[in-house]
């Protein structure tokens, strides 16, 4: 039931497990401040239904299939009009939380947390707030990423997720030889000398 006079906030959730996908569909059908607008079980799939249903918060997940959390948010970022986004994980790594935050995301909760956090978390991201557990900013800045650019670490997102110099050009809507650039750039900052290594280091940090 929605709270009168109120327009409820329309989320989108990204969950690769099905139990916690049935979960948050509970957790925000009773509460009326929220409407589920759509689910999804990839990054991809999470992508596509924004852009056919847009939402004003998306709660997704940090590991998602094949993909994370980043490859979202480094798309989202590209966009005007992109919903603010709640990374809602059970991953215990200290790195997660700023690695949300220097990737465009809005919140980081733990799985570990009560329900109740991550409802007044969405609603909090929704008015515009950002909601962080306590984070040395001092050591964002140690991870080698933070030297590439918003568009540069879009590519190596899209590097780690399988996808080839043409895909990557077609999906940013650039030449291939912007993508090469890109990529050539990336290497450079990294100090590595192939894909792979790039990736590796991606995924460490």
């Amino acid at each position: 039931m929605n709270i009168k006079g109120k327009t409820p906030i329309r989320v989108g959730l990204a969950d690769k497990n099905p139990l916690i996908q049935a979960a948050l569909k509970q957790l925000l059908s009773e509460d009326g401040r929220f409407e589920l607008v759509h689910v999804a079980s990839g990054c991809e799939e999470f992508l596509r239904n924004i852009e056919k249903e847009p939402i004003d918060v998306g709660v997704i997940g940090w590991i998602i299939g094949p993909c994370d959390g980043r490859f979202i948010l480094d798309h989202l970022n590209a966009q005007e009009d992109a919903p603010r986004i709640v990374v809602y994980t059970g991953d215990e790594s200290k790195t997660v939380p700023s690695q949300v935050m220097t990737h465009g995301g809005a919140a980081f909760v733990s799985k570990s947390e009560q329900p109740a956090v991550l409802l007044d978390t969405i609603a909090a991201v929704s008015s515009g707030r950002m909601v962080f557990p306590y984070i040395d900013v001092r050591t964002i800045y140690d991870n080698p990423l933070s030297t590439l650019t918003r568009r540069e670490l879009e590519v190596l997102s899209n590097l780690a997720s399988g996808r080839t110099n043409k895909q990557i050009a077609r999906d940013l809507e650039v030449s291939l030889n912007t993508v090469k650039f890109h990529v050539r750039n990336l290497f450079q900052k990294l100090g590595v000398n192939s894909r792979s290594q790039a990736i590796s280091l991606y995924l460490r940090s």
